[in-house]
């Protein structure tokens, strides 16, 4: 998402509600350079259970931020996750948000 603030908003007004949440940033840092991560990965990394894992997930496959394939190896389900063009924008936006929120600041 473009920064379309005016000069007059609050800083915390370019912060995307979708993106900005604790889990989902995390979750967006960890893929931002466009490598897959396998589910268990990041469920240890970000400490989180399978069901909080799988709502977050879920959060931002439908808002075209992420994609999510599983694959069969020796007979057990393996989930992928990888960060789309999308997902990687609205991660720069919010990272820009947040530099001028603490710019704000200094």
């Amino acid at each position: 998402m473009p920064d379309t603030s005016s000069p007059d908003e609050h800083p915390t007004l370019g912060l995307d509600d979708v993106v900005h949440q604790r889990t989902r940033l995390g979750i967006l840092s960890l893929l931002r350079d466009g490598a897959s991560m396998q589910f268990g990965v990041l469920r240890e990394t970000l400490r989180l259970t399978d069901g909080n894992l799988n709502r977050h997930l879920k959060v931002l496959v439908d808002a075209g931020l992420l994609e999510s394939t599983r694959e069969e190896r020796k007979g057990r389900a393996r989930t992928w996750v990888t960060i789309t063009p999308a997902g990687r924008a609205a991660l720069d936006a919010e990272i820009a948000a947040l530099r001028t929120l603490i710019g704000a600041h200094d």
